[in-house]
């Protein structure tokens, strides 16, 4: 299992494999079956703030970054048939309301509205998981995706449409009572 993350971490890239190490392991949340592998990760807000601070962030950037919840995401087609990645198909619920995912339409919009320099931008974007994505036979992904920052417990309903015209039986993923990373 160790070899399987380090490799899945060194196959998305630095970004992932840093949060991944710097999270707990009590705070991931798995799905694996013969078609997929879903890791999910809930970093708490100061390894977060750590990792952009890393990257040249400005305060006013890290005390939003610190506000939100992020959700580290690894997946991994392990089928031989196209597996396809379509965040509007994700669904975050609390027991009384529907979670809206921070995209990146919103972030670019943010980051605009404060004048946050390019360079700082495209580096917060290139850290996000993509909205859509065909994954290939034995072919992964990761990145970070934001929530609204809340203390109560939400659940997960996670669509994976499947085959090369999306014709494929669908798999669905299910996580309830997961929790956004809390500092100590």
């Amino acid at each position: 299992m160790y070899n399987m993350r380090l490799g899945i971490m060194l196959l998305l890239g630095l970004p992932i494999a840093l949060f991944y190490i710097a999270k707990d392991v009590r705070a991931e949340t798995v799905y694996n079956s013969e078609a997929l592998h879903l890791l999910l990760g809930f970093p708490r807000p100061q390894q977060i703030a750590a990792f952009y601070e890393g990257r040249g962030f400005s305060k006013p950037m890290i005390d939003i970054i610190r506000q939100q919840c992020f959700v580290n995401v690894i997946i991994h087609n392990k089928s031989q048939d196209i597996l396809w990645l379509d965040l509007t198909q994700w669904q975050f619920n609390t027991s009384d309301r529907l979670l809206q995912r921070l995209d990146r339409t919103y972030w670019q919009t943010r980051w605009a509205s404060l004048n946050i320099p390019q360079p700082h931008r495209s580096t917060f974007r290139w850290t996000l998981i993509p909205r859509q994505l065909d994954l290939h036979p034995q072919e992964g992904e990761g990145g970070n995706l934001i929530l609204p920052r809340q203390a109560k417990p939400f659940s997960l309903v996670a669509t994976f449409v499947t085959g090369a015209n999306k014709q494929g039986t669908p798999i669905v993923v299910r996580f309830d009572n997961l929790q956004c990373g809390v500092d100590p």
